[in-house]
């Protein structure tokens, strides 16, 4: 389905329906080394590292052939893809095509809500020109993305942001879908639940063991059977197995968590040297912080260890973090308990969170490299 658009009556309900696109950049970091080194055009390409401790941040489609994907150890990549071109990150620039997107968007609605770096929400209901539907915006935008970027993109458009979102992987690499109100319910039904967005591995596999494994399924449920199971998310996943999603696209979303972690090319035993590692870690996290201008209350320190297993430890304290040596100080208290540590530890991460405002403090989205499609 390439034409029309998500303008019919919604079964949701009488009032006037909404016209979302969830724009999705194609392995953005990747496509974008290859736009930049054209010598790598047609190449199995993976951001990241190939040394032995290295992962995968994001994988060209002709890795991907292979059986790359990001988050992938780069040995496995390596395995699977014997030619695979590894190309360090370039973040800043990665940013920097990320903000020329944006001010694409801008241009069409101020209603944007950015995912990542790669990807976001756009409600185009009010900024439609006469006679324009919100497929043929998706269109133009994707359009000025590619003459402006040299990049392509894939679209979603849907009357609700989780439709939009599902619908933008359908036509990838480089197309577009759309789901109406009256095609929305039939598509879910039809949908596998490990598929929708929202659903992890670990929720999938519940939802499996309970006879849970289409949109149908999910649909034939009663709330408080959902709600037994699943908690809180019981009411959303009851909603979206009908097709329903009333959240807002949310313009500039601000950012909950600010958060760094580094893969040590040994692993880690002593506190001394856990002590070590996690110095810089803490010092790009409060440089992130005052980038942003933003501060919290809670500290979460993340402990892989070299078996992949991995834990959390959280603290907050009634006043936000201050200064790198603050924040260095709850980190290593949270990390102490843990040693001596059972096995080897091959990662260590910080994350600052539960944000407020202060004087010198004001909230600003911050955005993070994430995954991407």
């Amino acid at each position: 389905m390439n034409a029309g658009d998500a303008s019919d009556k919604s079964a949701t309900g009488p009032s006037r329906v909404r016209k979302i696109i969830h724009v999705d950049m194609d392995a953005f970091y990747a496509s974008v080394e290859h736009r930049d080194n054209p010598a790598l055009r047609g190449r199995p390409l993976a951001v990241g590292h190939g040394r032995a401790r290295g992962v995968v941040a994001a994988a060209s489609y002709e890795a991907r052939a292979f059986g790359v994907h990001s988050a992938m150890p780069s040995v496995t990549a390596l395995r699977k893809c014997p030619e695979l071109v590894f190309v360090p990150p370039r973040f800043e620039v990665y940013r920097a095509v990320s903000q020329k997107i944006r001010d694409i968007f801008a241009r069409r609605t101020p209603l944007i809500e950015p995912l990542a770096l790669d990807e976001a929400y756009l409600d185009v209901t009010d900024f439609l020109a006469e006679g324009e539907t919100a497929a043929s915006a998706a269109e133009d935008i994707r359009a000025a993305i590619l003459a402006e970027t040299g990049l392509t993109a894939s679209a979603g458009v849907s009357y609700n942001k989780f439709l939009a979102k599902m619908a933008s992987g359908q036509r990838k690499p480089n197309g577009q879908f759309v789901i109406t109100p009256k095609t929305g319910p039939a598509f879910v039904a039809a949908l596998p639940v490990k598929k929708f967005h929202g659903v992890g591995p670990a929720t999938a596999e519940k939802m499996r063991r309970l006879g849970i494994e289409t949109g149908a399924d999910l649909k034939a449920c009663a709330p408080e059977f959902l709600q037994k199971h699943f908690g809180k998310a019981g009411g959303f996943f009851h909603a979206i197995a009908r097709g329903i999603d009333d959240r807002p696209v949310r313009p500039d979303r601000a950012c909950k968590s600010i958060g760094a972690e580094s893969t040590f090319l040994e692993d880690v035993f002593s506190f001394d040297v856990a002590r070590e590692k996690i110095a810089p870690i803490v010092q790009k996290v409060w440089a992130a912080c005052e980038h942003a201008r933003m501060s919290g209350r809670t500290v979460t320190v993340k402990v892989k260890f070299a078996d992949f297993q991995q834990l959390t430890r959280a603290h907050s304290e009634p006043a936000a973090v201050s200064s790198t040596a603050d924040l260095l100080r709850r980190s290593l208290a949270l990390l102490a308990p843990l040693f001596p540590p059972p096995k080897g530890i091959r990662l260590l991460g910080v994350t600052v969170s539960a944000f407020e405002e202060g004087p010198e403090m004001r909230q600003l989205g911050f955005e993070f490299p994430a995954g991407e499609a």
